[in-house]
């Protein structure tokens, strides 16, 4: 239940995301230095014993060609931060998701691209989550209109725009009249950006925190907090945490560029976006800053590896 209230009270601070008034053009890119992290193979996950582990779900024992029965194999899973089992499963595959031209100013049509997109989230997700012994499930949703109020508090919270998972249930909260024409003084992505892309793409990092919650990074990254003394110590997690979804994010809007599409226009659009959102003055620092959004979500976007969203081992400068 704490889990779930601080996504919520996340959930709020996270309008500080956008800046009012941008006008951003399809053929502009904002340039941000790319990180270089080591590969996964010197991280040995399995030398000790993780914080939390788990066993994955094992397929039914079945006779081989001499009658007897193969024991089933037990994958135990790292949960642990820095050396999750997660970052052993490689990049997302091409996910062929073609979406068309809904209007984003449209609730059944938003509603349905969402609905849409996540079954092709579920596809890349599931598949490499599964590979590598990960019980994976997917998220549920509720998107309405204009505002509700879910498991983790409102949707949105009073003046906010964005979307936010619930790890009690496993739901992502969403409204199409927020995101696309605003609330408050707050503009919508849809009158900023004028394209369903940078919609999706906060979905796809709302559906990052889902993979974290799957994956035990949730859960690790609370105790640590709790285990925090200092308010600048649990920004910090806050931010790695939060960065780590994004970063998610960019790897699968990575793997549907092809068909959903993502032309060069757009994906520039997407980096620019993602250059003015974060952690701007009189918000709590917790996302990160415009220029560190920017750089994992295009660590995510162009490296399209899971060991690339490591936030974790990543130098504090680009998590600040």
């Amino acid at each position: 239940m704490i889990v779930g209230s601080v996504f919520g009270v996340i959930a709020l601070l996270f309008v500080g995301l956008v800046v009012v008034g941008a006008i951003i053009k399809n053929n502009r890119s904002t340039s941000s230095p790319q990180l270089a992290l080591p590969s996964y193979s010197p991280y040995r996950p399995y030398d000790r014993p993780t914080d939390t582990p788990t066993e994955a779900p094992t397929p039914t024992p079945s006779p081989t060609s001499t009658g007897t029965v193969n024991p089933p194999r037990q994958v135990v899973l790292n949960t642990t931060l820095e050396r999750n089992t997660l970052y052993r499963a490689g990049g997302l595959p091409t996910v062929s998701c073609p979406v068309g031209s809904p209007s984003i100013y449209s609730h059944s049509q938003l509603k349905s691209l969402i609905m849409k997109t996540s079954r092709c989230l579920n596809k890349g997700w599931s598949r490499i989550l599964g590979e590598q012994g990960i019980d994976w499930r997917p998220p549920g949703y509720a998107i309405v209109a204009t505002k509700g109020r879910g498991a983790c508090g409102d949707f949105p919270q009073v003046g906010s725009i964005v979307p936010y998972y619930c790890p009690r249930n496993g739901t992502i909260y969403a409204s199409t009249g927020a995101m696309a024409k605003g609330s408050g003084n707050s503009l919508g992505y849809g009158q900023i950006v004028g394209w369903h892309g940078a919609i999706i793409s906060m979905m796809a990092h709302e559906y990052g925190h889902h993979v974290q919650q799957l994956t035990g990074l949730s859960n690790t990254w609370w105790q640590r907090t709790q285990r925090s003394s200092s308010s600048s110590g649990r920004l910090a997690l806050s931010r790695k945490f939060e960065l780590q979804a994004t970063c998610f994010g960019g790897m699968f809007m990575r793997s549907v560029a092809g068909t959903y599409p993502v032309t060069p226009a757009r994906r520039n659009t997407l980096y620019y976006f993602y250059s003015r959102v974060g952690d701007w003055p009189g918000y709590p620092r917790d996302h990160g800053s415009p220029a560190n959004n920017n750089r994992w979500f295009r660590q995510g976007y162009e490296k399209n590896k899971a060991f690339q969203c490591n936030t974790w081992l990543a130098p504090s400068s680009s998590t600040s």
